[in-house]
């Protein structure tokens, strides 16, 4: 009767850890250049607070100053980039403060980039999933992201389309 028990006992608890790991996957992200920039760490440790993003839930990830939203997976930051040039080829949203460049070349995939701020954050989005909107519109996000300081800004700001195979108007 005990080795019975026993049993039942070790295979409640495999059955236990089983559940667990599959409950709390982590996101494989590739860590940026200058993820170890220690303003990196500011806008990680201000976002850690955000249980929540765009209605997605917050995931672990596994690089330094990288942050995951969504089961699956339709939210990742990374922070470390470098600061990118200025650009015509690429629209450029302000919202919340932080202006981005908008990049839908693998739509419906989003690589919203900040612009004008050094190391800069890049936000890889599936947008059938999330509004670029909710996204960048987050004020924690913005907060995080206003930690690094400003160079430069958008020269002529548009609205983030909801549609991101549609140009702005």
């Amino acid at each position: 009767m005990t080795v019975r028990r026993a049993l039942v006992s070790l295979g409640s608890a495999i059955a236990l850890v089983a559940g667990l790991t599959a409950c709390s996957s982590t996101v494989h992200v590739e860590p940026a250049e200058q993820a170890d920039d220690p303003v990196c760490a500011e806008v990680t440790v201000a976002m850690r607070g955000l249980e929540s993003l765009a209605g997605q839930d917050k995931r672990w990830t596994d690089a330094q100053a990288s942050l995951a939203w969504g089961d699956p997976t339709a939210i990742i930051l990374r922070c470390g980039l470098p600061e990118p040039a200025p650009t015509s080829e690429l629209q450029c949203v302000t919202m919340q403060g932080v202006d981005w460049l908008v990049d839908n070349a693998d739509a419906p995939m989003l690589r919203l980039t900040s612009y004008g701020r050094s190391p800069a954050v890049q936000i890889y989005m599936d947008s059938e999933v999330v509004s670029g909107n909710d996204v960048i519109g987050s004020v924690t996000l913005a907060n995080a992201v206003s930690k690094i300081p400003s160079t430069g800004a958008c020269t002529a700001p548009d609205e983030l389309p909801d549609d991101p195979e549609q140009p702005a108007a």
